[in-house]
């Protein structure tokens, strides 16, 4: 089956720690299969992510807010009828649903594609539209496990798991000027309080509390980073910190994100997107997870970094809304413990 697959598309368009932990699928594929084609349907606002990315050909972007009026508004129905004709022009000999939502899995369907991948536990019926239906179980219960595995039982080999991120000379420039405007050199922590989920969010006065014991313990700068919209919760943070707290908060591009969270000397993260490019990077790192199953979606092989109640007793399922999950328990104590092995290990 393998052999004809000259043409490959990657469907994931959000959301942004996703993105991330399909990049060791991307790169297994190209190695697989390194004279063929490669693209990814993803979200206009992630697509900086994976520009100039070294095992990809082609990003097609997928405008989701747009493409949901189309039933009713004339351009947003245009745009709709151009990405099809484009996947279908495309002629893919593969393609992988990672998203495993009705949208994903019918524009696959549509593309005219005969080889469909993707999740037996897809939402929104979106498993009648693929050829192949790969179970999620309890050997590959690590989203990337999962990933690999789809991409393997199509053909692909085992070239184990590794996160490639584009290289970005400018962006890591322009972070560098923005920290030394601020008067920050290497030598800071970053912080990480929002997340579009409520319930994911640890309290901002607890950030400030863990950021004053970082600052007194290790004589790291604070830096606080976040969407623009997360901004008030970073502002929580300041006003109810000791130490002086730099926000970037919709201040830098997403590669200028990968530039920050790679200098950094600690990260501190809530389970959301740039704690998981955090991971991805290797750098020391806490992250807190309140419903969302660490076994799951924790950094991978990095169980050090988690910081949950009862991580690893959860099953197979994504979300667990018992209250003892709650992330609210999470003492500052407990992760103060975690950092201190994080620095000490670093």
């Amino acid at each position: 089956m393998s052999e004809r697959f000259k043409n490959i598309l990657i469907a994931k368009p959000s959301s942004l720690g996703d993105i991330v932990l399909a990049l060791p699928a991307l790169r297994a594929l190209r190695m697989s299969f390194p004279e063929a084609k490669i693209s990814w349907l993803i979200r206009p606002e992630f697509a900086q992510l994976i520009e100039n990315h070294p095992h990809l050909d082609e990003i097609i972007t997928f405008d989701r807010k747009l493409l949901a009026r189309a039933w009713f508004h004339p351009s947003a129905f245009g745009a709709l009828m151009s990405l099809i004709r484009k996947l279908r022009r495309s002629k893919f000999d593969i393609i992988f649903d990672f998203q495993g939502l009705f949208r994903t899995a019918s524009l696959a369907w549509l593309s005219g594609c005969k080889t469909r991948f993707g999740k037996a536990t897809a939402r929104e019926f979106a498993t009648i539209f693929y050829t192949h239906k790969i179970i999620h179980d309890i050997e590959n219960i690590h989203v990337v496990d999962y990933y690999m595995k789809i991409i393997q039982d199509a053909g692909a080999s085992d070239f184990g798991v590794e996160f490639v991120f584009p290289q970005n000379p400018g962006a890591e420039d322009s972070v560098g000027k923005l920290l030394v405007s601020q008067g920050i050199q290497d030598n800071y922590a970053v912080l990480i309080s929002g997340s579009v989920h409520q319930d994911k969010c640890w309290p901002p006065e607890r950030f400030a509390q863990l950021a004053d014991m970082i600052s007194s313990q290790y004589g790291l700068s604070i830096v606080a980073t976040g969407s623009a919209s997360e901004a008030k919760i970073v502002e929580k943070v300041k006003n109810n910190a000791n130490v002086p707290i730099v926000s970037l908060a919709g201040q830098t591009s997403l590669s200028q994100l990968v530039a920050l969270l790679k200098r950094a000397k600690l990260v501190v993260s809530n389970d959301t997107g740039p704690g998981h490019i955090a991971a991805a990077l290797g750098v020391p790192l806490v992250m807190m997870f309140g419903r969302a199953n660490p076994i799951m979606l924790e950094p991978y092989r990095r169980k050090d970094c988690v910081m949950a109640i009862e991580p690893d007793g959860r099953g197979i399922e994504t979300n667990n809304f018992d209250p003892k999950y709650d992330i609210k328990h999470i003492t500052v104590e407990q992760v103060y413990q975690k950092v201190r092995q994080q620095m000490d290990n670093r």
